[in-house]
Formats: structure tokens, C-alpha cells, sequence
């Protein structure tokens, strides 16, 4: 296994893949003299290839990360101390379409459950879904007592809770209304029970109509305050749900019916090597077969946004995503924040520099294909293709607006480890063998092996296609089979 890697012929900087002793040979390749490090060189972080100017741009991914803040000589540790962000508040962006190209390939089935409005779903559960916080507990009691009702295709009875649904105002509350409906019409849910409180802002008076005709025999609905024994009409109720959804059974479907979300959390200097690459070629296969897949975490574009913006397929694509990133730069500015705070101290420690370093590494989740859709947060899909996704960086908040969107599975990147889960199946990518072999029980697939010597990429991809198929037709990711279910919310207004 080589101890290094120079990602671009344009980078002055290079990434340890393992911790680099002092005096250490380096020998940049296509260009450059031998270089010995000056200092110990952890694992994931950077090492300067050639001196570096202060003032001078630092290169990796063949795009600046950031401006040197001292002079750095060749060999040195390049990081936080000596290398700050070029983000500003504002930039202007114009439109230089990079010519992205339509992947084709050959399309496949796999065994979903097909719902009744032409959806698939990848599971057949009851979702318990409160309207308001308040009502949080008695959901998860309904649950707890449903279990031994499970029959059938059905899997399981889940109660998703969430502190909003009440005393949230405008913009704010509508966001809430939408991702509780949007997880209400998601198909991984064969059946759903909508626990009311009864006095809350978005009451069923309110949610009902945002609903649009859902099938009595598949929505349920239950308000507490106008039931004696809220559980144990709860409990009758999903025994309804689980009788009804429990007749569906796996059929073969186009795989072009499979919707992915893409996101990463808790990077490392492997992050943009191994995982996200590995994730952005996937996207490219799902999205040659016809598939969807839904990119997001927005501040994290900030960097690499013109990456984006240049491989949308239209002029109007291009003015949605320049909207969808000044909206982003806006709300941190209106709050009094900068938009280059991140990366995060987990981030830092893996040896993430400054943003742009982790948004150029996070973006490789979106592969070569060319832009097709721009969503709104709460938006469902409707285009196949790649589609971007307004929704913040927040681990639980992104995946569970993935799952809003439409996405049945969400591909998570990390190099840090994290054991949450989302509404949907959520697969944990390491970046990093260490952690994989560590974290066994939260990671789902290495891809720290992409850094190994005589590894094949190719066959490396092939491992994760299959693997995705496979829980798409019902195999348990680790999260599941610890039994995490989570749902968060995007909260963006006062609460009174």
C-alpha cells in the first residue's frame, strides 16, 4: 500500500493514506523532486509537496482549498495553523455548461413492493407518525404494543418522533406540514397511523387536505384528546394497517424505480479518495439505468459549487442551483453567521482543512452525470437523473429530507463513524478500513479497501451495487438491526 497519494497532477499538496514518520521520501509524480517530510504527518491530512507562498493558493482535487497563511516549506504539515478558507458571503456565478454526459447502461429488475399510485417501495412497514411532539411517546407506546400484530410482508411498527408540529410560525411550520406528509405518502410504508394531539398548529383539520386523497385503507388517522384509550385505539388501528399492507409481497421492478440519497458526515482525509468517489460512480451506474439520485447538505457545496452549477443540463437548472446556494449563503448571513463555520472538529481532526477541502471531497457523491432536477426543501423527486437538494449539512435533518424526497435508501459516507439512522435504510460507507474493522456494528461497507494495493475499482463498485440491491430487496443495514429509527426536522423559524 503506497503511504501517499497526490489526487491531481495540480495539487502542491499530498494526503497521507498512513502516517508519515518525519523524513519521510516522497516522490510526486508526473512532476516535482523527491521531498522528505519535516514533521510527522497523520493519517488523512495533508503534506506539502513543493514551498507554498503565503498568500499562495493550496491545491487539491486540482482546485484551491484555501490560501496559505504563512510560508509552508516542502515537507511541512499543511493544515488549520497555516492554511485558511478563500470563501467569501457572495460570489457571482455564471453559467459554462461542462458538457456532462448521459450515462447509458443496461437496465435490471430487483424485488420491491409496488404501491398502488406506481411507487416501490423497498420496505413494507407501519409508520407511526405524530403530528406534534407531544404526542411522541404515545406513538412509540402504540408501537411497543402492535409488535405481536406483525404479520405477513409486513417488517416492523416504528414511531418517528420530533419536537415540532406546534408553536412554529410561516415558512417554518409549513417545512414541518411538508416532511410529515411527505413521510406519510412514502413507499417504504405499506401502511401509516397519523397520531394527532388535537390543539396543534398542524392538526389533521390542517394535514388532510395537504394529503390529497390518501386511501382510507392505508392512512389512519387517531387525535388523542377525543379518545378515551388513545393506545389501545392506536393499537386496533395498526392492527387494521398491518392486515392490509400485510397482503403485499415482493415483485420484480425496474431498477430504474430505485431513488438513492447520497451523503456524507464526520469526513477524513480518505473522504474524497476512496468513499465519495466510490459513492459518485455508483450514482453514475443507478442514474445509466434509468435510476434517481438525490444529492444534498448544501453548505457543503459551498467551494465546489461551480462544479455543479456547470453540469446542469439547462440555463434554468443553472439559475435554480445558483438560488439554491445564495439562498443557503443568505440564511447563515441573516443569523449573523459566516457560510464557511464548518468543517466540524471531528472534521478537522481527520484532516479536513477549511470547507472547501471537504466540499470538494463531497461532492464526488454526485459522479460525472449531468444535473437533472433542483428540489426545494420538502420537494418530492420527479425527475430520473441526478437532482440537487436544499437541505443543511445536519446529519439526521439531511438524510430524513433525502427520505422526504422520495429517496427509499440513503448512502451515508463517513470516516468518523456514526450509528443514526434515518426514516429509510441508511448504508454507512467507511472511508477507512480501520473504522470498518472498529465500528463493525455501524458500518455496512468498506471502502478504506479502494487505497489498498492491487484493488480494483471496478470490482470494488460492483461489491456496493450489489450490496444496495440486495437491501433494496429487504437486507437489514447495521442501523436497522440495532433497531434505530430517527427523523429530524429542519428548524428554521422562532419558536413562540
Amino acid at each position: 500500500m503506497k503511504d501517499y497519494l497526490r489526487i491531481n497532477e495540480k495539487d502542491n499538496v499530498a494526503v497521507a493514506i498512513n502516517e508519515l514518520p518525519i523524513h519521510s521520501s516522497l516522490n510526486p509524480e508526473p512532476e516535482g523532486a523527491a521531498v522528505q517530510t519535516l514533521e510527522t504527518i497523520p493519517a488523512g491530512h495533508k503534506v506539502a509537496l513543493r514551498d507554498i507562498r503565503e498568500g499562495e493558493k493550496v491545491i487539491k482535487y486540482g482546485f484551491p482549498i484555501g490560501i496559505a497563511t504563512a510560508d509552508i516549506p516542502a515537507g511541512s504539515h499543511v493544515h488549520t495553523h497555516n492554511i485558511k478558507t478563500g470563501l467569501t458571503e457572495s460570489a457571482e456565478y455564471k453559467y459554462e455548461p461542462a458538457g456532462a454526459k448521459n450515462p447509458k447502461g443496461i437496465t435490471g429488475t430487483f424485488k420491491g413492493f409496488l404501491r398502488d399510485d406506481g411507487n416501490v417501495g423497498v420496505r413494507n412497514e407501519i409508520w407511526i407518525i405524530p403530528t406534534v411532539g407531544c404526542v411522541n411517546d404515545v406513538a412509540k407506546a402504540i408501537a411497543g404494543v402492535s409488535q405481536k400484530h406483525i404479520k405477513g410482508s409486513v417488517s416492523d411498527v416504528i414511531a418517528f418522533s420530533h419536537p415540532y408540529g406546534c408553536s412554529q410560525m410561516g415558512e417554518d411550520q409549513d417545512n414541518t406540514r411538508k416532511i410529515l406528509c411527505d413521510l406519510i405518502n412514502h413507499p417504504n410504508a405499506g401502511g401509516v397511523l397519523v397520531l394527532s394531539l388535537g390543539c396543534e398548529n398542524s392538526n389533521l383539520d390542517v394535514l388532510k387536505p395537504m394529503l390529497k386523497n390518501a386511501d382510507p385503507e392505508r392512512v389512519k388517522f387517531l387525535v388523542c384528546q377525543e379518545s378515551e384509550d388513545e393506545i389501545a385505539d392506536g393499537e386496533k388501528l395498526v392492527k387494521e394497517l398491518i392486515t392490509y399492507a400485510g397482503s403485499f409481497r415482493r415483485e420484480d421492478v425496474p431498477v430504474s424505480k430505485l431513488v438513492i440519497g447520497l451523503k456524507c458526515g464526520g469526513s477524513d482525509g480518505l473522504s474524497g479518495i476512496t468513499a465519495n468517489p466510490l459513492v459518485g460512480r455508483f450514482s453514475d451506474r443507478l442514474v445509466s439505468k434509468g435510476g434517481t439520485t438525490i444529492l444534498t447538505e448544501v453548505p457543503e457545496m459551498f467551494g465546489a459549487e461551480t462544479i455543479l452549477m456547470n453540469r446542469c443540463e439547462t440555463p434554468e437548472l443553472f439559475d435554480k442551483t445558483v438560488c439554491l446556494i445564495n439562498d443557503f449563503k443568505n440564511y447563515f448571513t441573516s443569523n449573523g453567521q459566516t457560510v464557511y463555520e464548518n468543517p466540524s472538529p471531528g472534521n478537522k481532526k481527520g484532516g479536513i482543512s477549511t470547507l472547501e477541502d471537504k466540499s470538494l471531497g463531497c461532492t464526488q457523491k454526485s459522479g460525472s452525470a449531468p444535473v437533472k432536477g433542483v428540489l426545494a426543501y420538502g420537494e418530492r423527486v420527479s425527475t430520473s437523473g441526478l437532482n440537487l437538494l436544499s437541505a443543511p449539512g445536519n446529519d439526521l435533518v439531511a438524510a430524513t429530507a433525502l427520505a422526504a424526497s422520495g429517496a427509499q435508501i440513503v448512502l451515508f459516507t463517513t470516516g468518523r463513524g456514526t450509528p443514526f439512522a434515518s426514516p429509510v435504510p441508511t448504508v454507512k460507507i467507511s472511508t477507512n478500513s480501520r473504522l470498518a474493522g472498529f465500528k463493525k456494528t455501524w458500518i455496512d461497507f468498506d471502502a478504506g479497501v479502494l487505497v489498498d494495493d492491487g484493488c480494483d475499482p471496478g470490482d470494488v463498485l460492483d461489491e456496493l451495487y450489489d450490496l444496495v440491491i440486495e437491501v433494496a430487496e429487504g437486507k437489514k443495514v447495521r442501523s436497522e438491526e440495532a433497531g434505530f429509527h430517527d427523523m429530524a426536522i429542519f428548524k428554521t423559524g422562532v419558536t413562540l
